[in-house]
C-alpha cells in the first residue's frame, strides 16, 4: 500500500519502481525538449548572476557606485552591490532551499522566476546606492532558490548515461546568457536613451526576457522522483508512462526496469550531517568557499580589473564582451569531447587546475591579443568548471533532502562572494590586477585539492547508487 509522507513510513515499492523506470529512458527528443525549456529559465538566471560585472563602469560613471570601497565593508562601492546581490542568493540558497523538498520543484522553478522578474524590474529605476543594492539582494533571493531547484530537477530528470552532458547542454543554454548581457553592456552602457541612463535597459532586458521564459515553460511537468516519494505515484507513474511512450515511438526498446529500495522516512536536515552524508557535507562547504572566491573573482569583475589595468572604460567593455563569446563553449566542449566519459570529479578538478594556471599567466598579460587570449581561456575552463560541479553537487545527496542539502552546501558560495567581493576590492586597491589573479589561482588549487582527495565517484552511477 502506498501512504503519505505525512504518515511518515515507508511508500512502498512504487517510489523505488519510479526511479527504475527514469533511468532506462533513453536520451529522447522530448527529453532534450524539456532540458531546454528548463534552461531557458536559467538563461535569465545567469544573465542576471553576471550582470554586474557589466553594469558595474555604468553604475560608477552615473555616480551611484564608487570603483573602490570606503572602508573593508562599505556599500557604496561595486564591492557592495556585488555583495548585496549574494546576500540573497545565501537567503534564497541556504534559507529556502528546503522548500522545494517541501512542495515541489515544478512550483518553485516557476514562481522563483516571477519573484527575480519583478524584483529586477523596481531595481532598474533605482537612484542610490542603498536602493539598489536592497533591490539587488531581493532579486537574489529569488534567484538562488531558482538555480538550486534546476540543478536538482535536472538531476532526477536524467538518466545516468547522459546525467554529464544533460549539465552541460543545460550550461550551453544558460552561458549563452553572458555574451548577450556582454553585448548589451557594451552597447547601452556607455550611452543615454530617452533620460536614462543605459545600465537601466540592460537591467530590465533580463527582467522582461524572464518574464516571457514563465510562459514558455509552464506546461513542464513536476519530477517523478519527487511525487513518488512524496506519495503521489499515480502521479508520478502517469508522467513517466508519457515519457515511455514517448521513448518506444523514437524506435527505443525499454528494458524491464529495476526497482529501488522505497524510501522509509521523511527527510530532514539533520541527515546531511549522518554517514555516509557528513563527509559531503564537510567537502562541500569548504569546495564551494574557495570555489565562489575563485569563479566569481574573474566572472564578476573582468571589466572593472581592466580598467584597473589602464584600458579605457569603452575599450574594457569591448574586450569583455569578446572574452564573453567563449561563455558557452566551456559546456559545449565538454559535451562533445569529455562529459560522461571521464569521472566527474576529474573533470571538476582539472578545471580548477586549468582557472590556476591560466589566473597565474592573466598577470603577465599586458597587450590587447595576451588580455584577451587570457580571458577567454579563462572563461572556458571556468565554464567547464562550472557545469560540472553543478551536477556533481546534486548527485551526491537523496531525493528526500536533495534541494535542502545542495541548497545548503551551496549557499556558503553566496556568502564567500559575498565577503570576497570586499576582499578583491581591498586586494585590487593595494596590488593591483595582478593581486587578483594571485587570489584566484590560490583559490582553485584548493578547490582541485579538496576534490581530487575526498570527492566520491559519480560517472555511470545511478542517483539511488550515489546516495547509499
Amino acid at each position: 500500500m502506498v501512504r503519505t509522507m505525512e504518515a511518515n513510513v515507508t511508500l512502498g515499492p512504487a517510489a523505488g519502481l519510479i526511479a527504475g523506470r527514469l533511468e532506462r529512458l533513453p536520451a529522447t527528443r522530448g527529453f532534450w525538449r524539456r532540458l531546454t525549456l528548463l534552461s531557458l529559465g536559467g538563461f535569465f538566471e545567469f544573465y542576471d548572476l553576471f550582470l554586474a560585472a557589466y553594469v558595474a563602469p555604468g553604475l560608477v560613471k552615473s555616480g551611484i557606485l564608487t570603483t573602490t570601497t570606503p572602508g573593508l565593508f562599505g556599500t557604496t562601492g561595486i564591492a557592495g552591490f556585488v555583495a548585496a546581490f549574494f546576500l540573497g542568493l545565501f537567503v534564497g540558497t541556504a534559507l529556502f532551499g528546503f522548500i522545494a523538498d517541501r512542495l515541489g520543484r515544478r512550483v518553485i522553478f516557476m514562481w522563483s522566476l516571477v519573484w527575480y522578474a519583478v524584483a529586477s524590474f523596481i531595481m532598474a529605476f533605482q537612484q542610490d546606492a542603498f536602493s539598489l543594492n536592497l533591490w539587488r539582494f531581493i532579486c537574489g533571493i529569488g534567484i538562488g532558490v531558482e538555480l538550486v531547484t534546476i540543478d536538482t530537477y535536472i538531476a532526477e530528470l536524467s538518466p545516468p548515461a547522459w546525467r554529464g552532458r544533460a549539465f552541460a547542454f543545460s550550461n550551453i543554454i544558460q552561458f549563452a546568457a553572458i555574451p548577450v548581457v556582454a553585448f548589451l553592456g557594451w552597447l547601452l552602457v556607455p550611452q543615454t536613451l530617452f533620460g536614462l541612463d543605459g545600465w537601466r535597459f540592460v537591467v530590465m532586458a533580463g527582467s522582461l526576457g524572464a518574464g516571457l521564459v514563465w510562459f514558455i515553460r509552464r506546461r513542464l511537468p513536476e519530477s517523478p522522483r519527487w511525487l513518488a516519494a512524496h506519495g503521489r505515484a499515480h502521479e508520478a507513474d502517469a508522467i513517466v508512462e508519457a515519457w515511455e511512450v514517448e521513448a518506444r515511438l523514437a524506435g527505443a526498446e525499454l528494458a524491464e526496469p529495476r526497482p529501488h529500495p522505497p524510501q522509509d522516512r521523511r527527510g530532514s536536515f539533520a541527515e546531511i550531517w549522518q554517514p555516509p552524508y557528513l563527509s559531503r557535507t564537510l567537502m562541500l562547504i569548504v569546495f564551494n568557499v574557495f570555489q565562489a572566491a575563485g569563479y566569481y573573482g574573474f566572472a564578476s569583475w573582468v571589466p572593472t580589473l581592466l580598467i584597473a589595468a589602464g584600458i579605457e572604460t569603452t575599450k574594457s567593455l569591448g574586450y569583455t564582451f569578446i572574452i564573453a563569446i567563449a561563455a558557452p563553449f566551456g559546456p559545449a566542449i565538454g559535451y562533445l569531447l569529455f562529459t560522461d566519459r571521464a569521472e566527474r570529479k576529474w573533470v571538476v578538478v582539472g578545471a580548477a587546475l586549468a582557472i590556476t594556471v591560466v589566473g597565474l599567466a592573466f598577470t603577465q598579460a599586458n597587450a590587447m591579443a595576451s588580455v584577451i587570449a587570457c580571458g577567454v581561456a579563462l572563461t572556458l575552463a571556468n565554464n567547464v568548471f562550472s557545469y560540472a560541479y553543478h551536477g556533481y553537487q546534486p548527485e551526491l545527496f537523496p531525493t528526500r533532502v536533495r534541494a535542502q542539502a545542495v541548497g545548503f552546501v551551496y549557499s556558503f558560495s553566496r556568502l564567500s562572494t559575498m565577503f570576497s567581493a570586499f576582499l578583491i576590492a581591498a586586494i585590487l586597491k593595494e596590488f593591483g590586477a595582478p593581486g587578483v589573479f594571485v587570489f584566484i589561482a590560490g583559490c582553485m588549487g584548493i578547490v582541485a585539492a579538496v576534490i581530487g582527495f575526498f570527492g566520491p565517484r559519480t560517472s555511470g552511477l545511478t542517483l539511488e547508487q550515489i546516495s547509499g
